[in-house]
């Protein structure tokens, strides 16, 4: 066989082992819940009651709307803060900066549970238990430094000369940056949105301990109430994560013909 038939092949099995997953979340959700048939066979009876059950039971109606609510704020301060911030360090290569960008980026090794003890102390210290405010400010702090990163990189690819072109009409350097520079930054922004974006709306390990009420409960934190000591109800489970990916999985479909080009940009120069 050819060096292509070989890549295709390599292609679908990637392909393959993704959407098994997806698979396996649809059929378990149609299922009902004294079902003992293989996670692998598709249901001979249509049965949606998982999805009603699930969003009554784990009120995903408050846990959609604590997502929006974080997510949407949370993504739209990392996209604002993150290019204003990237655009100096890859404009002005100085010792500082250089020192800065290398602080963000070493930011990217240190995982978040580590610090989590005096995290939560903190957290206690200002106030932010149980308040949007509080697990916003942590997504921004963890976001911000992938997002500095490919900010950096994908500004470094514009020439200089729209700057110097932008400055001698008479701009300052905020109305440089979104009159001229913003604009261009669609695909690093599609990507930092994506990106962004996902690990918000489906994280739980900042959820589970900063939003601790019941009314302001992410889904995640909503779903994980149905796994108990003595028993667990995976149709609700299943019919609950299906419906939680599908305003993500919208998001990437209207962004995703930005996705690849900003993350190999930004990338490849930072």
């Amino acid at each position: 066989m050819t060096k292509k038939t070989w890549l295709t092949i390599f292609s679908l099995l990637i392909c393959l082992i993704h959407i098994l997953p997806f698979y396996i979340l649809i059929t378990t959700s149609l299922k009902a819940f004294d079902d003992v048939s293989s996670k692998w066979m598709m249901p001979g009876y249509f049965y949606i009651d998982n999805f009603r059950d699930a969003w009554r039971e784990a009120h995903l109606g408050d846990a959609f709307r604590s997502n929006f609510i974080v997510t949407v704020i949370s993504v739209i301060l990392i996209v604002v803060i993150g290019s204003i911030a990237a655009y100096p360090l890859a404009r002005r290569q100085t010792t500082w900066n250089k020192f800065i960008y290398a602080v963000f980026v070493s930011a990217l090794i240190v995982p978040p549970l580590t610090i989590l003890v005096p995290l939560y102390k903190f957290m206690v210290d200002i106030g932010g238990m149980n308040q949007y405010w509080g697990i916003i400010l942590l997504f921004i702090t963890f976001n911000l430094p992938m997002t500095i990163f490919l900010y950096t990189g994908f500004i470094s690819t514009i020439p200089r000369d729209l700057d110097e072109a932008a400055m001698i009409d008479g701009a300052g350097r905020f109305q440089l940056f979104f009159t001229v520079i913003l604009p261009l930054l669609k695909p690093v922004t599609a990507t930092v949105i994506i990106l962004s974006g996902v690990a918000v709306w489906n994280d739980y390990q900042f959820s589970i301990f900063f939003l601790q009420k019941p009314e302001m409960r992410t889904i995640t934190v909503a779903l994980s109430t149905f796994f108990g000591q003595y028993t667990s109800n995976v149709g609700w489970v299943a019919a609950g994560s299906f419906m939680g990916a599908i305003p993500m999985t919208i998001v990437y479909l209207f962004l995703q013909r930005y996705f690849v080009s900003g993350l190999a940009s930004g990338a490849i120069k930072g």
